[in-house]
């Protein structure tokens, strides 16, 4: 690793005007990016730890019925947290099935949201990636590339987002509160990835010195949790990241699906929302046809980057799959397999 500057401020403000110097980068528990460092593909020439700064590792419940949650909240936390695994059994489902133990008790909420793609190609120094080196192409097109996207691809990046906790995020509409040299602004988390187009090397909509401070749920989310699932194939049962992965959650009222909400992962740059999909099941009963065809319209754009046409077809099955395990009704425990399509319903 090269040499570089080591900072801790005391607050969100020093925090800022810190890492709004050009090679800076922001520090919490450094799961991705101390790996990173490591293989020499980020070279930050500045750390900024945020760990101690005051407020940002809170879970609130707001007057409005939202839940807001601080960055530096630990994932293991808040997957545990009893109101929050009630009202967003989506979210815990999904937050247990990444990463291993060791890892969900060291990782913050805001840290999972910043992670970068795990393209093998990406964490090669010696292999050409646009989003490391803008221009010197991309090596994963004509190499390895069977766990790559299959949506909102170009030919600068095929890369894929790893986080399992951004999809039911995503699919609930959540929001991303960010701090920055202009003051605080909101976001909507579907908004903070950006697909690669022809500048793959910008991932998110942040500017320099932008912190993430907490993300936010509507009220509106809670009227989810009956009926809510999040499933993910990998190809082992733990501690990896989703081939394809989808998080469903319906409103059934009097026998019809009232309002969906779909969102699929492992399949693009950015946890994809499936909105097409929604509108396929609003005001359908719930079936199997109706799934098939919910499934059929959510990939409808998918195409592959690759060797991986077969991700389409998994991935249209995976929604099938997770709509009908969130119709079923979501239970009353976690399964102990969480997020794993051969877990048993009947939790650990």
């Amino acid at each position: 690793m090269m040499n570089f500057d080591y900072v801790r401020p005391a607050s969100v403000a020093d925090a800022i005007a810190a890492a709004s110097e050009k090679g800076a980068s922001y520090l919490a528990s450094g799961t991705n990016l101390l790996d990173l460092m490591k293989g020499g593909v980020s070279r930050p020439s500045r750390l900024v730890d945020v760990t101690r700064l005051p407020g940002l590792d809170r879970i609130e419940h707001l007057p409005d019925g939202s839940l807001r949650i601080g960055a530096l909240v630990r994932n293991a936390d808040l997957a545990h947290d009893a109101a929050f695994a009630r009202n967003y059994p989506v979210v815990a489902e999904a937050l247990l099935s990444g990463a291993s133990a060791q890892l969900r008790n060291a990782a913050t909420v805001g840290g999972n949201l910043m992670q970068r793609t795990r393209c093998a190609y990406f964490y090669d120094a010696g292999s050409a990636c646009n989003r490391r080196w803008p221009g010197a192409g991309c090596d994963a097109l004509k190499g390895e590339n069977r766990l790559h996207a299959v949506l909102g691809w170009s030919e600068g990046c095929i890369a894929t987002h790893p986080s399992d906790f951004c999809v039911p995020l995503v699919a609930l509409d959540a929001v991303v509160e960010i701090e920055g040299k202009s003051g605080r602004r909101e976001l909507p988390l579907e908004a903070l990835h950006r697909l690669p187009g022809e500048t793959p090397e910008r991932e998110t909509a942040l500017e320099r010195g932008d912190l993430i401070v907490a993300l936010r749920l509507p009220a509106e989310a809670q009227g989810f949790a009956r009926h809510a699932r999040y499933i993910k194939v990998r190809e082992r049962t733990s501690y990896a990241f989703a081939v394809v992965s989808a998080a469903a959650s319906l409103r059934i009222e009097d026998g019809k699906i009232r309002e969906a909400r779909l969102a699929l992962g492992g399949v693009a740059a950015k946890p994809w929302r499936a909105r097409e999909a929604e509108h396929v099941l609003a005001g359908a009963s719930p079936d199997a046809a109706v799934y098939r065809e919910a499934a059929r319209a959510a990939l409808a754009d998918a195409k592959p980057s690759g060797d991986n046409a077969f991700k389409i077809e998994l991935a249209q099955r995976i929604v099938v799959r997770a709509l009908t395990l969130a119709a079923a009704g979501t239970p009353d425990r976690i399964p102990a397999l969480p997020g794993s399509p051969f877990s048993s319903v009947a939790g650990a």
